[in-house]
């Protein structure tokens, strides 16, 4: 994104960001770091310092300041199939009693990699990812089904993945 892109922002999308989360203040300039940083999460800060029009120390301090503040997080993404995860699930879990609860208690296990409390069939959403379907069977079946308030659960067998990004973008 160019410097003049970044200023062209404006002051009504920057409130709604705002106003929708209540999180940090996030200005164009942080917003346009971000999308480089989504792009290419090892771009140099140089290169992103000349695309949003900072200086490299600038870009510096602001990742540093958007990692500290919970905004984001660098991290390396790997394809759970060449690791030796041959079995992902989705797995729907509803639940009698503090749905919060049960949900710490998900998102504590090394096997669930992705744990949200929703609205609508389920209570939980939880994505599991395994080494193959014994392990499914064990993790879902000893481990998730035992966890107090937990009183039903339905999975979904990840035949093949067809697409996994995080280039939302900052919109």
């Amino acid at each position: 994104m160019h410097s003049e892109a970044v200023a062209s922002r404006s002051a009504d999308q920057k409130d709604s960001r705002e106003s929708r989360n209540g999180g940090p203040h996030l200005d164009a300039v942080s917003l346009a770091i971000i999308e480089q940083l989504q792009e290419d999460g090892r771009r140099p800060y140089a290169a992103i310092g000349k695309a949003v029009g900072l200086s490299e120390a600038a870009v510096r301090q602001r990742v540093q300041k958007l990692l500290d503040q919970g905004v984001m997080q660098i991290v390396a993404v790997t394809d759970p199939l060449t690791v030796g995860f041959r079995r992902q699930a989705m797995v729907g879990v509803n639940v009698e009693g503090d749905v919060e609860s049960v949900a710490e208690a998900l998102a504590a296990m090394s096997e669930c990699e992705y744990v949200v409390m929703t609205a609508g069939s389920f209570d939980l959403m939880v994505e599991v990812v395994c080494e193959d379907d014994d392990h499914l069977l064990e993790v879902i079946n000893r481990r998730v089904r035992a966890v107090p308030g937990v009183r039903s659960t339905e999975s979904f067998v990840y035949l093949k993945l067809k697409k996994q990004t995080y280039m939302w973008g900052t919109r």
